[in-house]
């Protein structure tokens, strides 16, 4: 049975830019995208790369973790913070089982499950998996968002390039570094590339 799709990721950032009073081009211009993006996203047109997501939750103050929360249905902005409040109360777990699991298909190639969460903590605990030509940049980029990233690769390859160094991640590879360091990763093989990361996100 298939994992369920996180729903109404693009009109949950809307509302969330909207409470906070800041205009689509205001948006754009702090994450570095253009405003037709920003809209594309907000509508459902368009999903966001990694870095875009990052960019985007940092800049709204809000964490991957509250992208994966689902929201009531339709919440004015007044309501926002009330509705996200008690749903952080929420968990996902203990026992999840693969039907359960939250997803997000992002561009360029890149699915995240979410695996578990408990209450109040800021962890996002996720397999992640790459296809073939896979990017977390639809640019090429590399990103930075805060907090401390832990990954173990279950199968296929992923090149991480970490500061100015390229690192190839086989099966059983693992790594973790600050998140603040700009990073990027992309499959370059000829199959998905499949693993669970934690990432801690800091307080906003």
């Amino acid at each position: 049975m298939a994992a369920p799709g996180v729903e109404r990721l693009g009109s949950r950032l809307r509302e969330e830019r909207e409470r906070r009073g800041v205009s689509v081009r205001g948006l754009a211009r702090e994450v570095g995208i253009s405003a037709s993006m920003v809209s594309q996203i907000e509508t459902g047109k368009a999903q966001p790369s990694v870095s875009t997501l990052y960019a985007i939750t940092t800049a709204l103050g809000i964490t991957v973790e509250d992208v994966f929360t689902p929201a009531a249905d339709n919440p004015t902005p007044s309501e926002w913070d009330e509705a996200v409040g008690s749903l952080r109360g929420q968990r996902l777990g203990p026992l999840v089982r693969p039907a359960e699991r939250r997803v997000l298909q992002l561009d360029s190639g890149v699915t995240w499950e979410l695996l578990g969460e408990l209450p109040h903590q800021s962890v996002d605990f996720l397999k992640v998996t790459y296809a073939p030509g896979g990017s977390s940049s639809s640019s090429g980029g590399l990103m930075r968002h805060p907090g401390s990233e832990y990954g173990h690769l279950l199968s296929g390859q992923l090149v991480l390039t970490l500061g100015f160094e390229d690192q190839l991640l086989t099966p059983g590879d693992s790594i973790c570094f600050d998140s603040t360091t700009p990073h990027r990763y992309r499959n370059e093989g000829s199959e998905p590339a499949v693993g669970v990361w934690f990432v801690i996100e800091r307080d906003r």
